[in-house]
Formats: C-alpha cells, sequence, structure tokens
C-alpha cells in the first residue's frame, strides 16, 4: 500500500516570519551563517555587498557574493496542493496548503530554510514538517502557498536554491 503525505502547518496561525516573499538578495540586510552543528540555528552576520550591474531584463536579480556558494541544494522544486490538504504529514501534523511548509528527505522537522527561486529572484523561508519528494529528480516539495509566493503559478516544478535560514 502506498501512502502520499503532503506539507502541513502548526494549528497556530503563522506569524509574518512565515509569510515573507522578498526579492533576492537586495531586499535582505543580514545574510545568515551556518554551523555544522545545526542549521537554522546561527546568528545573523552582516551580508556580503550586493553586485551593482543592474539585472538584464527577463533574468533574476544580481546575486551576493558568496549567497549561491552558501547553497544547501539546488535542484527542482515541486508543490503540493488540494488534494494533500488536511492529510497527516510525516510529522504527525496536518497539511495546510495556505501555511508556509515543506517536504525535504533529511532536514530534521522544524527546521526552516530560505528557497530562492532562480527563475523570479524571489525567496520565501519554509519549515520543514514532511518527507519527500519521492520523485529523485526532486530536491524539495513546498506548499500551494510557498511555491505560489516565489512567483510560480502555473508551473509544476522550478528550479530552486535552498539556502540556511
Amino acid at each position: 500500500m502506498v501512502v502520499w503525505a503532503g506539507c502541513a502547518a502548526p494549528p497556530i496561525p503563522s506569524g509574518p516570519e512565515d509569510a515573507r516573499a522578498v526579492r533576492s538578495p537586495a531586499a535582505a540586510s543580514v545574510a545568515p551563517a551556518v554551523p555544522a552543528a545545526g542549521i537554522g540555528r546561527a546568528a545573523a552576520e552582516p551580508a556580503a555587498p550586493a553586485t551593482t550591474e543592474p539585472a538584464a531584463a527577463g533574468t533574476r536579480d544580481p546575486v551576493q557574493a558568496g549567497d549561491a556558494a552558501n547553497a544547501l541544494e539546488r535542484g527542482l522544486a515541486s508543490w503540493y496542493g488540494r488534494r494533500f490538504h488536511g492529510r497527516r504529514t510525516a510529522s504527525g501534523e496536518r497539511y495546510d496548503r495556505h501555511a508556509m511548509t515543506a517536504a525535504h528527505r533529511t532536514l530534521p522537522f522544524g527546521t526552516r530554510v530560505r528557497v530562492r527561486s532562480v527563475v523570479t529572484g524571489m525567496e520565501v523561508v519554509v519549515r520543514i514538517n514532511d518527507r519527500g519528494p519521492f520523485k529523485r529528480s526532486r530536491v524539495i516539495d513546498l506548499s500551494q502557498a510557498a511555491f505560489h509566493a516565489l512567483g510560480l503559478q502555473g508551473r509544476g516544478v522550478a528550479q530552486v536554491e535552498l539556502l540556511p535560514e
């Protein structure tokens, strides 16, 4: 028997930090440091200066120096929608397609990860609360809200970078 689970959200309302969707990277004033002992638990340090070259039409915003080197993973992201809404996830929570959550194969539940769309340059912060994706070609499954906050409506999958929060 095959059981599919989706991303879920906690029963408490999401705070403003969960709803962040910002243009990358100039809008961010700090870049987090990640110690080997724990992703998402590090203190922030000053960001590297942004590039001064303007972005060409149809491309993403300039990337801060060192940001791409800090990427945890790069690859395809997909999303969960209405079909999984309300079902239990691997963490035991119920999936809420309107919450900023995601499924990842190895990151611990509760870890916050910044996801940047390579297509739009936009970023969101999601909380890992499920296991997946189940297709090898993908690195993360995002909730419907997170996928849309990245400006990726109408797509099934998109290229992303996972960065430490």
